[in-house]
């Protein structure tokens, strides 16, 4: 299986940012062990910023060969229509991720403009919702 795990908006800054949250361990430390559960599969890791990027990684899934993506879009899951579309556009399916439970933090975290062109939506898990949203692929 070919994997690929986008992370959005300052997740870059995961094991630095409010740690009660999002955990002590940075996103290279997390995209490792990942790595390491599905060592027979291959797994690609991207992570940016910029919105329009993260929808060019998307529409490249295809041609890329990706069996599915696991996508922790950060705060961009809120209000990102470009996102969404990308996600929309591609025949590759995607598992809208989230390491806290959005449902019990901020009331603006509790809408996604994603989740109705994922696969799915996991959340709450820390870093292991990356490794539920991965295996859902292998159903």
């Amino acid at each position: 299986m070919k994997l690929l795990f986008i992370n959005g908006v300052n997740l870059n800054m995961t094991g630095m940012r409010e740690k009660g949250v999002y955990g002590t361990e940075t996103l290279d430390v997390i995209n490792a062990e990942i790595a390491a559960h599905f060592k027979n599969d291959t797994c690609k890791f991207y992570q940016s910023n910029f919105e329009g990027d993260i929808c060019t990684e998307l529409q490249k899934a295809p041609k890329d060969g990706f069996d599915g993506v696991i996508l922790n879009a950060g705060a961009f899951t809120h209000y990102s229509y470009a996102i969404r579309d990308a996600i929309a556009a591609i025949n590759v399916p995607v598992v809208e991720v989230h390491m806290s439970n959005v449902h019990s933090r901020e009331e603006f975290r509790h809408k996604s403009v994603l989740s109705e062109v994922c696969k799915g939506v996991i959340c709450g898990f820390g870093k292991n919702s990356y490794i539920l949203a991965a295996e859902s692929f292998k159903l």
